[in-house]
């Protein structure tokens, strides 16, 4: 006998299948080249670029705190969430059968329903961990640009190289957290 039913079973392999292909397209296709997150990338290495040409810099200090104030936002909402989730680990007969009565409710092994439970929790580890790393780079990011060169040396090898640098932490910070976003997204219902 199989320990899951041949729907969970199918269940599992769309929602495997559909989180990845989802993230190929995403990652390395045409349409994701020309989503909102690549354009936003676009914009945020100009972003960097004109950062080394002000001497003031406030107003771009306090965008990159609001960066990392939101990677700390859904890094502390995935762990309510992960906290959530292994308070019903282990599961009472007394839920499983009310879970049982529902509309389109099916009757659940214990092992059935710490197994799913045992999914949500991966699922929900991998998106704090990827949103906790992306608002530490964010504040490397925020520190490295605090660090940048005068305006009046814009233009030098070290400058640039500097710039250079300075983008590509932030860049690899966003690219943290929309990998963060996207294994949350199904959960949450927001849309893609």
């Amino acid at each position: 006998m199989l320990l899951f039913p041949t729907l969970d079973l199918v269940a599992f392999a769309w929602f495997c299948g559909v989180w990845l292909a989802y993230s190929a397209i995403l990652e390395w296709t045409d349409y994701g080249a020309q989503s909102l997150n690549s354009q936003a990338n676009r914009f945020r290495s100009a972003w960097i670029e004109e950062v080394s040409t002000r001497d003031v810099r406030i107003a771009d200090t306090q965008i990159m705190a609001s960066l990392h104030s939101g990677a700390a936002f859904f890094a502390s909402a995935s762990l309510i969430g992960l906290g959530g989730v292994l308070n019903v680990f282990g599961p009472s007969s007394e839920l499983l059968n009310t879970l049982a009565s529902l509309p389109f409710g099916t009757h659940t092994t214990p092992q059935q329903w710490e197994a799913k439970i045992i999914g949500l929790v991966i699922i929900f580890a991998y998106a704090f961990l990827k949103f906790a790393w992306s608002y530490r780079l964010f504040i490397y990011a925020a520190i490295m640009m605090g660090a940048m060169p005068p305006a009046n040396e814009q233009g030098t090898p070290r400058a640039q190289d500097y710039t250079d640098r300075t983008a590509q932490l932030a860049q690899e910070a966003a690219c943290h957290f929309n990998q963060g976003q996207r294994v949350t997204l199904p959960l949450n219902g927001y849309p893609k």
